[in-house]
């Protein structure tokens, strides 16, 4: 459990810098009032027609393979049990998601090889299990694994290369991020060679360079018109900044990092020599379904076994305090989205405006005893788990915060409104680094950034079990 105390400057002056793209603003500005933020809308998603092509290729590659095998019988339910399994190993493996331009069969062929295996064996196991009189012996096991590489190989580069001829006649709108000098210099290698099926339209940088060309956009609003107005889809960067990758994948546009670190990857995946990756979007990260089964299957009964201890707390809250047991704020979630967070009252505020505003009340000479025990214990906390059996909060994940204060640390902090990317949580990364109470907010951007880009359920785990084990020696607020 966690509490949202720190130290706030006194000053924005003496606040950290956003970096190098700090003039573009804030990534949730306020809207229709203080304290309301918003990401920008998201586009609805595009139809998923790019894969269905890949889909169909890996479907006939597998009925020519079962042809191959001259079965007689149940051949369509032996076809329908290899393509079960070959789209769900591509799948999990990313081969239908977009590729790199240039990304051929060849490059694919390590993937593809290694789960088509894995998809034949098994079927042929469970053939020889449960039908003996067809199983499939090692030679036609082989012949048929054979001829599946070799009609996966022909079909998916009919369908690339149908789709480089495509992406050459009809590039698709990108905006390049980085240094004005180097973002035009990859802009023009783009534009001089269009079988990429990128064209540029314009530069973001956090300055101008005065140089005639392609426009160089230094503002958000910027951002949105140019998005609009020219159907934008890709934003390559060659910059890395958190914050302006998720705003374009608000917008819908597919991202690329260009650059920097090299990785294992496709000779295919590269931009006129630039090593290139997609940036893949929170969402579309497998697993994130296994993270709300856990939080579900967690919280649940969390909830049931500490039903005495909220009743008990309730009351202590009751007697010292007065009627209002539970306190109700709103918080900024996932993606920019309002929510209530539930809390015991450990304090009374003057009005809404210092709830809303205020940053830590831990010293304040209000609190009673109680709610300074509430505190001190993190005891407050335990109604959030109501907000994660609603769906309104992850168990693990960036804390969240009031509207007031995201509006405000977006604009300074650089990444900060990038933490939205994945669920709030009840503790996180930073948390159990010790980034609770007065405590840097700088820490904590980076902490939770690094927590969502690389995510995994196991990390989820050991951060509960970490909790757990903050919980027998509590600091509090």
């Amino acid at each position: 459990m966690t509490t949202e105390s720190t130290s706030l400057p006194s000053s924005p002056g003496s606040w950290p810098s956003a970096g190098p793209f700090a003039g573009l603003g804030s990534l949730a500005p306020p809207r229709g009032g203080a304290g309301r933020v918003t990401l920008p809308p998201r586009r609805p998603a595009r139809r998923r027609s790019a894969a269905v092509p890949l889909l169909a290729a890996d479907a006939v590659a597998v009925l020519l393979a079962v042809c191959a095998l001259s079965v007689a019988h149940r051949r369509w339910e032996l076809s329908l049990l290899v393509v079960g399994l070959v789209v769900l190993l591509d799948g999990r493996a990313g081969l239908y998601r977009p590729a790199a331009p240039l990304t051929g069969a060849l490059d694919e062929l390590p993937a593809l090889a290694s789960r088509a295996g894995v998809a034949w064996c098994v079927t042929a196991a469970a053939v020889a299990a449960y039908a003996p009189a067809l199983a499939i012996g090692p030679l036609r096991l082989c012949g048929a694994y054979a001829a599946h590489l070799a009609a996966v190989v022909t079909v998916r580069g009919l369908v690339h290369a149908r789709r480089r001829r495509t992406a050459r006649a009809h590039p698709r709108s990108a905006l390049v991020v980085g240094a004005p000098a180097a973002a035009r210099r990859f802009a023009a290698a783009l534009a001089q060679h269009p079988e990429y099926g990128i064209r540029p339209v314009g530069l973001v940088a956090g300055r101008t360079d005065g140089e005639r060309g392609l426009p160089v956009l230094t503002g958000t609003e910027d951002i949105h018109r140019a998005v609009i107005q020219n159907t934008v889809r890709d934003a390559v960067f060659l910059t890395p900044d958190d914050g302006l990758v998720t705003l374009f994948q608000q917008y819908g546009c597919t991202t690329w990092r260009v650059g920097g670190e090299s990785r294992p990857g496709a000779m295919g995946d590269h931009l006129y020599g630039y090593g290139s990756h997609r940036l893949v979007p929170v969402g579309e990260r497998p697993g994130l379904t296994a993270k709300r089964a856990l939080d579900v299957a967690l919280a649940a009964p969390a909830l049931a076994v500490a039903l005495p201890v909220l009743l008990l707390c309730a009351l202590a809250v009751r007697l010292a305090d007065g009627p209002g047991v539970l306190f109700r704020q709103e918080r900024v979630g996932q993606d920019g989205r309002l929510f209530t967070l539930l809390k015991f009252r450990t304090l009374r505020p003057s009005d809404e405006t210092e709830s809303a505003t205020r940053w830590s009340v831990a010293d304040d000479h209000r609190m009673s005893a109680a709610g300074h025990f509430l505190r001190k214990t993190s005891l407050d906390e335990l109604p959030q788990l109501w907000n994660v059996l609603r769906g309104d909060m992850s168990l693990v994940g960036p804390r969240p915060e009031r509207p007031f204060f995201v509006a405000q640390f977006s604009r300074v902090h650089a990444g900060y409104a990038a933490r939205h990317r994945m669920p709030v949580g009840l503790t996180g990364l930073a948390q159990v680094h010790g980034l609770r109470g007065d405590t840097s907010i700088e820490d904590r951007c980076r902490f939770d950034n690094h927590y969502i880009d690389h995510w995994s359920l196991w990390q989820d785990v050991c951060i509960l079990l970490r909790t757990a084990a903050g919980l027998v020696r509590p600091t509090g607020s």
